[in-house]
């Protein structure tokens, strides 16, 4: 089977089980088990608190004792067992801890899916500039594929997600142990010591005021991103408490709806290099910035019927949201460190994103909703809580643009 349609079939699957319940836990939680805001808010937590160290480890692992792509198969197969253990708990502070474990094993695959694709298609002779991006979209197809499965199978409220989820984790954990050996660098063991090994030299970054800078707002973006993910599904959900609204599509198959956003994402992947050339990474960050604006806006105005076109308009614009901030600023944070260093600069970046800054976004928002927008019934301000993270966002907005300062040249970044 040719290389890359091989890697593409490990994008899609590592991804379709991020879809199968990242969006739709909120409808498990809220409208299944009845359980309370302030803990959803740590639940999300667990991608953030396993994303600040665990790739880092099994990074370390895979460079001195651990073929790649075995160690990727060993965490899916364990994340698969995790999974199918969800669906018995049956209380929200052992839901936090079964989760977070199950956490520990998937955040790490995503830099691992990584790494096992870079060291193929090396080793293949490809381009990873050229050849990675139309295997990578795969996976946001793969998310995209398993919302709608859920949500045609109607068990966007169902336990049943995760036993989706888990088949998909055994199986794409078989499938790892198949594809070419990725054997750790004998390279790295003899030369690197353990300080270069764990990226540590790569803090050096922040005594750089314009990347310290840069960090600190993509941990800000980062929370922003795990907004959306955390409450876009049960907020659609609560709608069918609503006469007028709980016989409209967008009720009945909230993922589809919300799909529209995976979608849109694929599209603008292709006009990064475009925008980034011609505006640089400051003004593509101010659009990111400003999409994150519209996307929380348009959900506080928006409803199922006649203002559906709000809904599907939001979840357009997070196409520029998730790109303009995940992708760009990868591309920026690799063209300003040494080679040497790449690969821990990006640790750093997935870091700020994935890790501190969606743990912050969950917890406080957490905590914030239940304090300041859920009524006696235990029912959800869904107005009020989308128009405080447009607030946040426009917030970010106006420090980023007064307090970053980078001078594009055309054709740079």
């Amino acid at each position: 089977m040719n290389i890359k349609l091989r890697l593409t079939i490990q994008s899609f699957l590592q991804f379709f089980i991020w879809g199968s319940w990242l969006i739709t836990i909120g409808a498990y939680w809220f409208q299944n088990k009845q359980w309370g805001g302030a803990e959803f808010g740590a639940i999300f937590s667990t991608m953030g608190i396993s994303a600040i160290f665990m790739p880092t480890i099994t990074g370390v692992i895979a460079d001195r004792w651990v073929n790649a792509e075995k160690l990727l198969g060993i965490c899916h197969l364990i994340g698969g067992a995790i999974l199918c253990y969800i669906p018995t708990v049956s209380d929200p502070s052992t839901f936090f801890w079964v989760l977070l474990f199950y956490m520990l094993f998937y955040m790490p695959t995503l830099s691992l899916t990584n790494t096992v694709s870079y060291t193929i298609l090396v080793k293949d002779g490809k381009s990873i500039v050229k050849d990675f991006p139309p295997i990578r979209i795969w996976g946001t197809i793969g998310f995209i594929a398993a919302m709608w499965v859920v949500s045609l199978l109607q068990i966007e409220k169902s336990a049943l997600q995760f036993y989706v989820a888990a088949t998909a984790s055994f199986i794409v954990g078989l499938y790892a142990f198949s594809l070419p050996a990725c054997p750790p660098s004998r390279n790295t063991i003899k030369n690197n010591s353990w300080v270069d090994s764990l990226g540590l030299q790569a803090f050096s970054l922040f005594k750089n005021s314009k990347m310290a800078l840069f960090f600190i707002f993509t941990l800000l973006l980062g929370a922003a991103q795990q907004l959306t993910n955390a409450y876009g599904d049960t907020y659609l959900h609560d709608f069918a408490k609503v006469d007028e609204f709980k016989d409209t599509i967008a009720v009945k198959f909230p993922a589809i709806i919300l799909s529209i956003s995976q979608i849109s994402e694929t599209v603008f992947i292709l006009a990064i290099p475009f925008f980034l050339k011609r505006f640089g990474i400051k003004q593509v960050m101010l659009f990111s910035i400003i999409a994150w604006v519209l996307r929380f806006g348009l959900f506080a105005y928006g409803d199922p019927a006649a203002g559906l076109w709000m809904i599907i308009l939001s979840c357009i614009v997070y196409g520029v949201a998730f790109d303009f901030f995940n992708i760009s600023g990868s591309l920026f944070v690799d063209s300003q460190v040494k080679p040497e260093i790449r690969a821990s600069a990006q640790g750093i970046f997935m870091m700020m994103t994935n890790g501190f800054g969606a743990w912050l976004g969950s917890k406080i928002s957490g905590m914030v909703i239940a304090n300041y927008f859920t009524n006696a019934d235990n029912g959800l301000d869904w107005f009020g809580i989308w128009v405080s993270f447009s607030f946040y966002a426009v917030v970010v907005a106006v420090l980023f643009a007064l307090f970053f300062k980078h001078k594009h040249t055309p054709g740079d970044l």
